[in-house]
């Protein structure tokens, strides 16, 4: 690999929605590079769900696999680093990766996912993925049943507590201080079942990532298997903001239903640009950003 060197696509993010788009623009005989940092969001978690053919195994078995399909198409290759910068317009983009040397690409594909913010509670960040999780969908159904933990406030909380009660009635709502929501809805959460705590919480005891009690600011500890939190995010990558793509109010990458972002000749895809995080999710919008982005592609050409 030189510098000099032109792919049709630089994707920035080599996760399982990169990945997706690479096979997709691979299968399309593109020259495409990846770029990634080797540091997945899901790399804590044990396990992945909720994926047919693949429900139970590692992330990184997972995505081990899928680098190994991608890069049999001799289109395709991947580079190891970080991109800290980019330049240049629709085209013609140079993307500087680990601040050592260069690549360039006509297109670009954003993978780069979102960073959560980790609430400020000794053992919670050691548990994220394991057993302090965010999605029923991907994680419920190990803890059915279980003992377990909302950490929320506001009124959104009630959404979310219906939403686990399916998993489990064995519910307390955690909202780490005064409870911001009204009378109403506080009945409505009674009327279910759920339990409200309002004292802080002061941290989690954890054995390995899985939790075995949490500790109140008043010192009283409760028993508890699995917390649910959705916590804040930024974007993990700067570079799509700084290029001038848009987000949206709830701070994601704002794409179509192509995943153009408003930038031309940049695409995004994964958690960086939808709420929902799920494995196959991601893979669907990797899907569609290499389809899309090679009609773009052949419609320049011809």
């Amino acid at each position: 690999m030189t510098n000099q060197q032109l792919f049709d696509v630089a994707i920035i993010g080599g996760s399982y929605a990169g990945l997706s788009a690479a096979m997709t623009l691979g299968r399309a005989r593109r020259k495409v590079i990846i770029i990634d940092s080797g540091k997945p969001c899901n790399r804590q978690t044990p396990h992945s769900h909720n994926l047919i053919t693949h429900d139970g195994k590692t992330p990184a078995e997972i995505s081990a696999l899928a680098r190994e399909q991608v890069l049999a198409y001799p289109t395709v290759q991947m580079c190891a680093g970080l991109v800290t910068q980019v330049t240049g317009a629709d085209g013609a983009f140079t993307m500087a990766v680990d601040e050592e040397h260069t690549l360039q690409a006509k297109k670009l594909i954003f993978a780069t996912g979102i960073r959560d913010i980790m609430p400020d509670i000794p053992g919670f960040a050691e548990s994220w993925g394991i057993s302090a999780i965010h999605c029923p969908y991907c994680h419920g159904y190990e803890y059915s049943d279980a003992r377990t933990g909302v950490l929320m406030n506001g009124e959104m909380a009630l959404e979310y507590l219906k939403m686990i009660r399916h998993w489990t009635a064995d519910l307390t709502l955690y909202t780490n201080g005064p409870a911001t929501f009204d009378e109403a809805t506080r009945q409505k959460m009674l009327a279910f079942g759920a339990e409200i705590v309002e004292q802080p919480v002061a941290s989690l005891d954890h054995e390995n990532g899985y939790l075995k009690s949490l500790r109140l600011a008043d010192g009283t500890t409760r028993d508890i298997t699995a917390l649910y939190h959705r916590p804040a995010f930024v974007q993990h990558s700067p570079i799509p903001e700084q290029l001038g793509c848009e987000l949206n109010p709830q701070g994601f990458i704002k794409v179509d239903e192509a995943q153009k972002t408003t930038v031309a000749g940049i695409y995004a895809a994964g958690d960086n640009s939808g709420a929902f995080r799920g494995l196959t999710g991601a893979m669907a919008a990797g899907t569609t950003a290499g389809a899309r982005l090679n009609h773009e592609l052949i419609n320049e050409e011809y």
